[in-house]
């Protein structure tokens, strides 16, 4: 990674393909923030809707540009701007977002204050209706899934109190440069979702923690980009999930999270046939054949990238901090049920 340039407090990475729908929100927010000297970097994905033209156009030189040719997805995007950012702090940023002017100052602060912890999570809230939480932090199910916490939840301020957190989401996330030098950066094999719940847990193996920081706020356009129930987005979850436990579990979550993986397929073929939760969505747009489909394809995908998965667990787990026994603490105190998991959106 570069060295940092100390005038520059953070520098915001977002990745874009194909949405100069979401741009200007986006950075228009980011150009308000009450924190002075923040570097932009928008790392452009072979992007053919005139992004790169709105960029210049509007921007100029507020706003580094990183051109690639092909579409590196999310994990491949955000790893070339953040191997090239100057910020003293990087902020992974989805380009669909728009950020409260408070936002950037309040986590650089909490990152000041707290400097054993690796990464801090704002307070993410739905863009269309702004008293509905996104996520704060995500949960995980014990077969390597995760899923938002608080997601669709009435904002009540229920987790305004800043307090550590399993993981957080790469839709909105500050992370230090001295944890990712330990632990790496995205895995590019992913190419999108559940890369930051890879890289969450393989902090977390390393002995860096996450943080909430609540009073920072971002407003998401859930899955924005890729569509909420596509047929893209459902492969590269579960394939993605699988390589999560497989790389990142301890050995008495990996030996059982087959049948957590069971009861979780069960109960969301329920939500299929019932119209529930985000398999019910799935099933009334697409079909129950097609999501049988979908699943089968991530199956065969997920056993063909095993060897390589595995390879990864053992230089993982070689280095790990953190005994199997506390990583088994994160689920009673970070996890959630089948219902949570197979139930809703």
């Amino acid at each position: 990674m570069t060295e940092y340039d100390a005038s520059l407090p953070v520098s915001v990475v977002i990745v874009n393909w194909n949405g100069r729908e979401h741009l200007v929100t986006c950075i228009d927010s980011l150009l308000r923030q009450t924190l002075a000297g923040a570097e932009i970097v928008v790392v452009d994905n072979g992007s053919k809707d005139g992004s790169l033209e709105l960029l210049r156009e509007r921007y100029g030189e507020r706003v580094r540009v990183i051109e690639l040719p092909d579409n590196l997805g999310f994990a491949g995007g955000a790893n070339r701007g953040l191997l090239a950012a100057r910020g003293r702090y990087l902020f992974a940023l989805n380009n669909d977002t728009e950020v409260d002017p408070h936002c950037l100052d309040r986590l650089v602060r909490a990152a000041d204050l707290h400097p054993d912890c690796g990464s801090f999570a704002p307070k993410i809230l739905s863009f269309a209706e702004r008293s509905v939480i996104d996520n704060v932090g995500h949960l995980l199910y014990p077969d390597g899934l995760s899923r938002g916490r608080g997601r669709l939840e009435a904002d009540r301020g229920q987790y305004d109190r800043e307090e550590e957190v399993l993981l957080g989401s790469g839709c909105a996330i500050l992370l230090r440069r001295a944890m990712l030098a330990d632990v790496g950066l995205f895995d590019e094999d992913f190419f999108a979702y559940c890369d930051d719940c890879d890289l969450g847990l393989r902090a977390r193996l390393l002995g860096w923690s996450c943080r909430t920081v609540p009073g920072a706020v971002v407003y998401h356009k859930y899955s924005g980009s890729a569509g909420e129930y596509s047929p893209l987005k459902a492969f590269l979850v579960e394939r993605n999930r699988a390589w999560v436990a497989v790389k990142c579990l301890p050995w008495p979550l990996l030996l059982s999270s087959p049948f957590f993986t069971a009861a979780r397929l069960l109960v969301q073929a329920y939500g299929a046939l019932t119209g529930t939760g985000a398999a019910g969505r799935f099933t009334s747009s697409h079909s129950a054949a097609a999501l049988v489909r979908i699943f089968l394809r991530s199956l065969l995908a997920a056993l063909r990238g095993l060897p390589a998965a595995w390879r990864k667990r053992r230089a993982i787990q070689s280095r790990r901090r953190v005994d199997a026994f506390e990583a088994l603490r994160w689920v009673a105190r970070y996890g959630m049920g089948v219902r949570e998991i197979g139930l809703k959106d």
